[in-house]
């Protein structure tokens, strides 16, 4: 069965992972998948991820999940746009998250970004 919104089901997994306090968490693989994760890893809300190829042309990403202190690094997390309602923006109109304390992840021309790469971009 196909399914719908990768993405959320990818964060999901990862907000279920955090909350069973799991030290790693799988999820299928898929190019856009790969991307956020870079940009997670780059912020520093993960640890790290790694892609394992499996039988019949499958792939499947195993996702190390963050902690400092015994507490999530990750507190909230949350899907803006998403199958059924596409939100676009300006790079203007970004809004800061925490006040600039945590991030949004934003798919550009220029590939996927944090909202502080993709203003600095603009």
């Amino acid at each position: 069965m196909s399914m719908s919104d990768p993405i959320g089901d990818m964060q999901t997994r990862n907000r279920n992972g955090l909350q069973a306090r799991k030290s790693t968490v799988k999820s299928p693989a898929s190019t856009t998948r790969q991307r956020i994760l870079a940009v997670l890893l780059r912020e520093g809300y993960i640890a790290g991820y790694s892609r394992e190829d499996l039988e019949n042309n499958k792939a499947e990403l195993t996702i190390e999940l963050k902690y400092f202190e015994g507490t999530p690094v990750i507190r909230t997390i949350k899907r803006v746009s998403k199958p059924g309602r596409r939100v676009y923006s300006a790079v203007t109109d970004l809004p800061r998250v925490h006040n600039g304390l945590g991030i949004s992840v934003v798919s550009t021309p220029r590939g996927v970004l944090s909202d502080a790469e993709a203003r600095e971009q603009n």
